[in-house]
Formats: C-alpha cells, sequence, structure tokens
C-alpha cells in the first residue's frame, strides 16, 4: 500500500502540472511583439514549474528507491519454501509426482494383467484374470485423472507464483520508467530555463547623452540628462548604466572628475571606478521615456585629458531576466582651467570600443541593483502610447511629449529548444525541475583604460 502512494503521489504530481508551459518554448526575445509571446510562459512562471518539477522528480526517485527495496524483498519471500505460494507449488509438484507415480504403477498392474490373461488354462481362470484387468484398467483410468489434475493443478501453483514475480518487477518498472522519464523532462526544463536566462540585446532600448558637452574647463560643471527610451514592445524593468572616465587614470586614484545623478530627490555620486546602474526604473511600458539628471564637476587642477562616458540601459522583463541594451559612448575633452573653448556643442555618440560593452554583475531580477532602489516585480501589462511619454526616474510623474521614440530593430525569435521535446512524453510523469541557473556574473570593466 504504501509503494502504491508513492507511485499515485509522483504520477499525480507529474499528470496535473502543465507540460504545455514548456512546450511553448521560453526562448522569445524580449522585444518580440505580442502576439508571438502572449501563449509564451513568464520567467516566474518558468521557475515555478522547475520548482514543483524539483518535487515531482524527487517523489519519482523516493518511490523508485522505495520499489526497488520492496521488489526485492518481495521476490526473495517468493523464493522462501515458507511463501505460501512457494509452499503451494511445492505440495502441487509433490502430488503431481506421486500422481505419475500411481499412473506408471497403474499401467504396469495393466499389463500384468494382460500377461495374466494370455497365460491363463481355462475358463474359470480366464474369467478370473480377464475381471482383474477390468479392475487394473479402471484403475488406470482413475490414476490418469488423477495425474491429469495434479499436473493441473502444479500448473496453476507454478503460474500464481510466476506471476506473483512478474507482478513485482512489472511494478517496479513502472516506477523506474517514471523515474526516468521525469530525469529527461528535468534535463529538458534546465535548459528551457537556462534559455530563458541567457542575456539578450535589444536595440530598441536606448540610452543617451543629452547636453554633455564635447569640452569642458576645468573648475567647471556641467548638467546633462541621460535619456532612456523603451522602444520596445515589451514593458520592462529597467536600470540605467552609467560610466564616466579620464584616459589614464587608475582604479582607486583620485579622479578629476565628479559625477553625480539626481532620482528626483537627491543627488548620488558615481564610483569612478566602473559602470554602475543608477535610478531603477520599476516598469516601463513600450514607448515610454525616463530622463535622469546628471552633473559632471571637473578639478580645478585637471591639465587637459580625454575623456569618455558610458551609458547603457540593462532591463528585465516578464519573460526575460536579462535585456542588455546597446551601449554608448561620448568622447570629451578636458581643458585646462581658464580656457576658453567659445561655443561648444554636444558630444556625439561614437563607436564603442572593444572592451566598452562590459556590464557590472547583476544580482538578477527583483532584487537591488547598484545605485538603485529596491526592484519590484515586473509588470505584465501592455500599454501603447500613441506619443512616448517622459518622467523624472524615480518621481513616479509623467508628461507627454512630442518627441518620437528611439527605436530599434527587436531581438531575433530563437524558437524553442530540441531539449523541450522529452517533455511531451514525459508529461505522464513528471515537468521540469530545474534548479534555476544563476544568470552569468558580466565581466567587471577596468578602471585603467
Amino acid at each position: 500500500m504504501r509503494l502504491r502512494r508513492s507511485l499515485a503521489v509522483a504520477v499525480a504530481v507529474a499528470v496535473t502540472t502543465p507540460v504545455a508551459l514548456f512546450t511553448a518554448a521560453p526562448a522569445l526575445a524580449a522585444g518580440a511583439p505580442a502576439a508571438q509571446t502572449q501563449n509564451q510562459p513568464t520567467y516566474a512562471e518558468l521557475k515555478k514549474a522547475a520548482a514543483d518539477a524539483q518535487k515531482a522528480y524527487e517523489k519519482a526517485l523516493a518511490a523508485k528507491e522505495e520499489g526497488q527495496e520492496k521488489a526485492k524483498a518481495t521476490l526473495e519471500a517468493l523464493d522462501s519454501d515458507t511463501h505460501p505460494l512457494k509452499a503451494a507449488t511445492i505440495t502441487a509438484d509433490k502430488a503431481a509426482e506421486e500422481a505419475a507415480a500411481a499412473e506408471t504403477a497403474a499401467e504396469k498392474a495393466v499389463r500384468d494383467a494382460e500377461a495374466v490373461v494370455e497365460a491363463a488354462q481355462g475358463e474359470t481362470e480366464k474369467a478370473e484374470a480377464e475381471k482383474a484387468l477390468e479392475t487394473a484398467e479402471a484403475d488406470l483410468a482413475k490414476a490418469v485423472e488423477a495425474k491429469e489434475k495434479a499436473d493441473a493443478a502444479a500448473e496453476a501453483a507454478r503460474t500464481a507464483l510466476d506471476d506473483a514475480r512478474v507482478a513485482a518487477v512489472r511494478e517496479y518498472s513502472v516506477l523506474k520508467k517514471a523515474l526516468d522519464d521525469a530525469l529527461a523532462a528535468k534535463e529538458a526544463a534546465e535548459e528551457a530555463l537556462g534559455t530563458a536566462e541567457e542575456c539578450v540585446r535589444e536595440t530598441g532600448l536606448t540610452s543617451l547623452a543629452v547636453g554633455l558637452p564635447a569640452e569642458v574647463v576645468a573648475g567647471t560643471t556641467v548638467d546633462f540628462t541621460l535619456r532612456v527610451t523603451n522602444g520596445t514592445e515589451r514593458t520592462l524593468t529597467v536600470d540605467p548604466l552609467a560610466f564616466v572616465h579620464v584616459d589614464g587614470e587608475r582604479g582607486g586614484e583620485k579622479s578629476r572628475l565628479a559625477v553625480e545623478w539626481s532620482n528626483g530627490s537627491g543627488w548620488h555620486a558615481l564610483n569612478g571606478d566602473e559602470p554602475e546602474h543608477i535610478a531603477h526604473i520599476d516598469t516601463m511600458a513600450p514607448g515610454e521615456r525616463s530622463d535622469v539628471k546628471l552633473r559632471m564637476t571637473v578639478a580645478p587642477d585637471a591639465a587637459s585629458a580625454d575623456a569618455f562616458a558610458l551609458f547603457a540601459a540593462d532591463a528585465s522583463s516578464a519573460y526575460r531576466p536579462c535585456v542588455l541594451g546597446p551601449m554608448k559612448r561620448y568622447d570629451f575633452e578636458l581643458l585646462p582651467a581658464g580656457s576658453d573653448p567659445g561655443p561648444v556643442d554636444d558630444a556625439d555618440p561614437g563607436q564603442t570600443g572593444k572592451d566598452d560593452d562590459q556590464r557590472p554583475a547583476t544580482a538578477g531580477p527583483g532584487t537591488t541593483p547598484q545605485g538603485g532602489a529596491a526592484g519590484q516585480p515586473v509588470t505584465t501589462a501592455r500599454t501603447t502610447p500613441t506619443t512616448p511619454t517622459t518622467r523624472t526616474a524615480g518621481t513616479g510623474t509623467y508628461g507627454t511629449t512630442a518627441a518620437t521614440a528611439t527605436t530599434g530593430g527587436t531581438l531575433a525569435q530563437t524558437g524553442t529548444s530540441p531539449a523541450l521535446v522529452p517533455l511531451g512524453a514525459a508529461s505522464a510523469v513528471a515537468v521540469a525541475l530545474g534548479a534555476g541557473a544563476v544568470l552569468a556574473a558580466r565581466r567587471r570593466m577596468t578602471a585603467d583604460r
């Protein structure tokens, strides 16, 4: 009974979990149109299903191990002479042997009686011999019938014993098959979850510097804006990324630049040694934009030098925990104190270098990013503004602008992973396990340029 309950639990968990959650494929890009993703499992659903499948797999494993022990014990018991089925077989076999011996003796008695009839002299002696032959033949008929019954009983006893052995092995085989199927589902789900966790590029998620001058004089402060625009078709949680650095400065030494950003309630300093997340945005609907205020102060004793700023946006959606917008690089020049550069144009975004597009280590979705507020659950509501909206990061206030949001291509659809195929076959046993692979830490940018 206990084994049957374990089997029932393992199978019940499997059949009640929606395998369609995985066969729909979690590999769509964050910027894919809603029509392509409305039936796709969300990242949270994938994680929950993986956790549920872990339990299903553990139940199947426990049931298999318990079944193996039970099958072993049952087979050993069936091989014992004291087991009722084995004892019945021994008794029936013995009875069949005795019946066979009785049949053999009866056949001999008939032959002997026939010989007596052949040798009989006179009518009286012959009549007595024939009467004895009839009795022997009747006894033989009874012996034959008894042997047939004994053989049938022995066969039935052996069949019952064999059936018990087969039943024990079959019960274990069902559990072994359930575990094999659960393992296949586990591996498929791990790949499905891992695919969903892979970082994807989203060209529509842009970060542009507005008002950053191409030349800055030592001892002055300039204000500019980092404008993040969600030009995708998916609602995102966004962490703007910023890094401002003077060429030649080494990590840890005092920088000639001091850069701060504002979330609307105060100013926060950039560390200056590596890219960092700032002004966490819980929800950015498609077409929405967010402005982050920055100010940069150049040390009065700063000499002429080349400097640069890197801006990007890291994001997550209900379907992807790691979405990376393109990195923008702005090169500008530091001028000595007292310089008169005249009218200065804004720095233009240029080509990023091979080491520019690096991101800081991220703790994953729903956590506290560097320089930002605690993350909130990702919102899956979709909005389609007719014109981009703008807000100051962290203030929660919105306004409408006629500016056109920067848009770009969407990520390619990668399709269903081949590893998801076993999920269909495994649906009667278990779904997926996934212990949720952690996002690979992004390489840290070297401050020594």
